[in-house]
């Protein structure tokens, strides 16, 4: 197939080095998702969307953030947030209010129940954060990984997005 000009239109196939590495990340990413979403459940009761949000707001210093910065933070969707912050809630965790900046909007505010939650979830995590990922790399390899990771992670972000976030929770 081709197109004026002479140039294949057809795709490029991943060659056995490229699939290699391709499925490699992919494979390796995946589990370590699954087994340190496994840990942690186990460990502590939370799930992986629980810590994040909860590591989020107890990294703020004000224990507080708008509903629109915690979902840019987090890189989700604003219906993924607010099923989120809807369970937490319910299990005391973290409290919704207005935001006096913004009544079109609403703050996310981490309760003390949910500080010692993440404060005794975080400490386990980490241990096995560093058991199945950070222990397997020398410090030059951690920094290979990081490189290649921001170099994905900054090509994706000059890409045009496909949906732009509603500004108001």
């Amino acid at each position: 197939m081709s197109y004026s000009g002479g140039m294949p239109t057809g795709p490029r196939w991943l060659g056995a080095h490229e699939d290699r590495a391709w499925r490699a990340f992919k494979h390796a990413s995946y589990q370590l998702d699954v087994r340190l979403s496994r840990h942690l459940l186990q460990d502590s009761g939370l799930t992986q969307a629980d810590y994040e949000v909860l590591a989020v707001l107890s990294e703020h210093p004000t224990d507080r953030m708008s509903a629109q910065e915690l979902c840019s933070t987090l890189t989700w969707e604003k219906s993924r947030l607010s099923h989120q912050v809807r369970g937490m809630q319910k299990r005391g965790l973290i409290a919704r209010e207005p935001n006096p900046e913004d009544a079109r909007s609403v703050m996310i505010r981490l309760l003390p129940a949910g500080r010692h939650a993440i404060e005794d979830a975080a400490p386990t995590h980490v241990d096995h954060v560093r058991q199945h990922f950070i222990d397997l790399f020398t410090p030059a390899e951690l920094d290979t990984i990081a490189t290649l990771n921001e170099r994905v992670l900054h090509h994706l972000a000059n890409e045009p997005s496909e949906q732009q976030p509603d500004p108001h929770f």
